[in-house]
């Protein structure tokens, strides 16, 4: 079986319809909305290929219609993008939102998956890079060959005493230096993280096209052509 892990689109269609790789099984742990500007086909394209999903801070915020409080960094892209998703949204779009699980369990080729998008203390909002002993910490009590997430936007593959630890990286903003749409497969067992290169200028296009500001055009162009470091 050919399992395609994919995390954190964030809008972003040119990079998520890069992704040409045949797979069996998608799951998705994630941030599908938020910071670029074509939630509608992301959405659409995950309620058509990922057989497993779950809820990342974005996805809850755009479908519990939050407003974004801070407007400095990369909350500027948010409070820039999310009111403009409301709009484009349509109802069965947001109702996929509003339905997402927060957390999900799959047993795949006889293998256990656990699925959350941040870490199973905290969901939403803890980040936590590829650090073994906290990890391991986090995962007391559950039983899983291979615990997926997201929320950092920086891939790795943590080995850990019985369990792999798998973070795809973000398909629309990767923030490790490397601008390319990242992704993981795992196929018989093997863990490999991808990258393909995607149109950053047609991202860019549609949101100045939808109407973002110049200012925070400027912002997204650094972010998405730098893989996330702001110079």
């Amino acid at each position: 079986m050919r399992i395609l892990v994919i995390a954190d689109i964030h809008a972003n269609w040119p990079a998520l319809s890069a992704i040409q790789e045949p797979f069996d099984v998608c799951l998705f742990v994630g941030d599908l909305v938020d910071y670029a500007t074509q939630p509608g086909p992301c959405v659409d394209w995950v309620r058509k290929n990922a057989s497993i999903t779950v809820r990342g801070n974005h996805d809850h915020a755009v479908a519990q219609r939050i407003p974004v409080k801070k407007e400095n960094g990369l909350h500027r892209l948010a409070a820039a993008t999310r009111p403009l998703h409301w709009q484009l949204l349509n109802p069965l779009q947001m109702k996929f939102l509003t339905r997402l699980p927060v957390t999900r369990r799959v047993t795949l080729d006889e293998k256990r998956f656990y699925l959350v998008h941040a870490t199973p203390r905290d969901p939403f909002d803890e980040y936590l890079r590829d650090d073994k002993e906290a990890w391991s910490q986090r995962l007391n009590g559950i039983e899983a060959d291979f615990v997926l997430v997201g929320h950092t936007h920086l891939p790795f593959c943590l080995e850990l005493e019985n369990t792999t630890v798998i973070n795809p990286g973000s398909v629309g903003q990767p923030r490790d230096g490397d601008p390319r749409c990242s992704y993981a497969i795992i196929e018989n067992g093997r863990v490999e993280l991808r990258r393909v290169e995607y149109d950053i200028d047609a991202t860019l296009k549609h949101m100045w096209q939808s109407g973002v500001d110049q200012e925070t055009l400027a912002l997204a162009e650094v972010v998405l052509k730098n893989g996330g470091h702001v110079r």
